[in-house]
């Protein structure tokens, strides 16, 4: 019998999915299915969990074979990062008419993630501060998860074993074609830094060397164009992808867990706001129409909320700065690249600085002293530099500061049982800086396309021809 019930489910999902394909050849607006993905995948999660539970057979197996379609999507775009992040990164070099504004496109990006992850730290802190939540009350009666904790201690053990700037020299590539492969946590600040290392010998070729530098050139023109056909392809399934990530999110989330830690969840979230608003506000300051930018936006911003992955939403994040907000090739390749591996708002900003705001509290550490606060924001801006873009990139940055910090990590195998509920937010924040410092570096450096940007048809093409 729970084997017909999940067949029927299945033909369900089935069914919707078929809806989005017909609406997406009718030429549907490309925002438009999202949120109907969207919200239609939450429909169904709320519904399959209301009606069978979280961890009944029915659920389990028929989530399961509906993640073929949410799972199977991400990894086509994680497929994608790696000669992504290589061919944008040199190619932004290729593409460079003056090279003198080089400098001032990597500042201005590098300075937007790290100025922004710095108060969004502290928006960490005064969120802990006003829920109240250096007390511990809301943690009374829970204990940590033994086979998380233990997960913990193990991602700890390969933190606690470097040093900060052993750990720095481990950003740097030893091997590329290991690095290529992904073989270490590493692997993408790697690429990223061999990419730049290419596109500056380039620039010192193209002066000596002009023959060579414009073959060089065509080549990598050729293969951005076959990674770009490819991205096109993939996008195409993001209704779908979206559709039913949202369904194993919804389906498949703890009641129990969500209403012991809620307060955590809260707090989380308002500190999360907070920081969007603050990129509202620097869009206020830089003249730029914040309710257009958001629109324009929301394709990756959705995509980043329901896979809880900074380097599957790459490829969007690009597409979204070049073709809808009108941000240069050049500055979105390095803004889509630089805001992967470092300064992420969310999971190398507002969540570390929680957690170990938290935990010090309850070791009887001083966490309204000046001192902390300013050591912890020090340490948490630091430590953002090269965190990974994918899922369980804030934990392995939240073990950096505890470390630093000489912090206990026991409650942290509490809390962890609501984090997929919070990453969501978070890779949905360390999205949005790296898109914000797109074009507000794009802005400063007259690489911005104002027409594209007011432009309100649907700008995000990806129909092939």
């Amino acid at each position: 019998m729970e084997n017909i019930i999940v067949i029927g489910i299945l033909l369900v999902v089935f069914a919707a999915l078929f809806c989005l394909q017909r609406m997406q050849s009718h030429k549907v607006n490309f925002n438009k299915l999202i949120l109907i993905g969207l919200f239609g995948g939450i429909m169904v999660g709320v519904l399959i969990q209301a009606l069978f539970g979280v961890k009944s057979y029915v659920t389990t197996t028929a989530v399961d074979w509906i993640n073929i379609v949410g799972t199977g999507y991400v990894s086509l775009l994680k497929m994608l990062v790696i000669p992504l992040i290589s061919v944008s990164l040199i190619s932004a070099f290729t593409r460079l008419e003056v090279t003198t504004k080089l400098r001032r496109i990597a500042s201005n990006v590098l300075g937007i993630l790290f100025s922004t992850t710095a108060v969004a730290a502290l928006f960490g802190v005064l969120s802990v501060f006003l829920f109240k939540l250096q007390t511990g009350t809301f943690l009374k009666g829970l204990t940590a998860d033994k086979s998380a904790l233990a997960g913990l201690r193990s991602s700890q053990a390969t933190v606690a074993d470097q040093t900060l700037p052993q750990q720095l020299v481990s950003f740097l590539p030893n091997n590329i074609f290991a690095d290529f492969a992904g073989t270490r946590p590493t692997s993408t600040i790697a690429v990223v830094i061999f990419s730049i290392m290419v596109g500056l010998v380039f620039l010192r070729m193209k002066k000596k060397k002009v023959e060579l530098a414009a073959r060089f050139t065509r080549l990598i023109e050729l293969l951005s164009e076959l990674v770009m056909r490819i991205l096109k392809m993939v996008l195409r399934l993001t209704p779908y992808g979206v559709f039913a990530l949202m369904i194993k999110a919804t389906a498949t989330a703890s009641a129990q867990d969500l209403l012991k830690l809620g307060v955590f969840i809260i707090a989380a979230y308002f500190a999360l706001i907070l920081v969007l608003l603050m990129h509202t506000a620097i869009l206020l300051v830089h003249g730029i129409n914040p309710v257009t930018y958001f629109k324009k936006a929301w394709p990756a911003l959705a995509f980043a909320f329901t896979s809880r992955s900074s380097a599957g939403t790459l490829p969007l994040n690009i597409e979204v700065q070049t073709k809808s907000l009108g941000v240069a090739s050049s500055v979105a390749n390095f803004a889509g690249s630089f805001g992967l591996t470092m300064g992420q708002n969310g999971c190398a900003g507002v969540y570390p600085a929680m957690v170990a705001t938290l935990i010090a509290a309850t070791n009887g550490v001083n966490v309204f002293s000046a001192q902390f606060i300013i050591t912890l924001l020090l340490i948490v801006t630091v430590s953002s530099f090269g965190v990974a873009g994918v899922g369980g990139g804030a934990i392995f940055s939240s073990l950096i500061v505890l470390g630093a910090l000489n912090l206990p990590i026991t409650l942290m195998g509490v809390i962890i049982a609501i984090d997929p509920i919070i990453d969501m937010m978070r890779t949905a924040v360390n999205v949005n800086d790296s898109i914000l410092a797109g074009i507000i570096t794009a802005k400063k450096t007259d690489l911005w396309d104002k027409e594209v940007f007011t432009d309100q048809s649907d700008t995000i093409n990806v129909t092939e021809n």
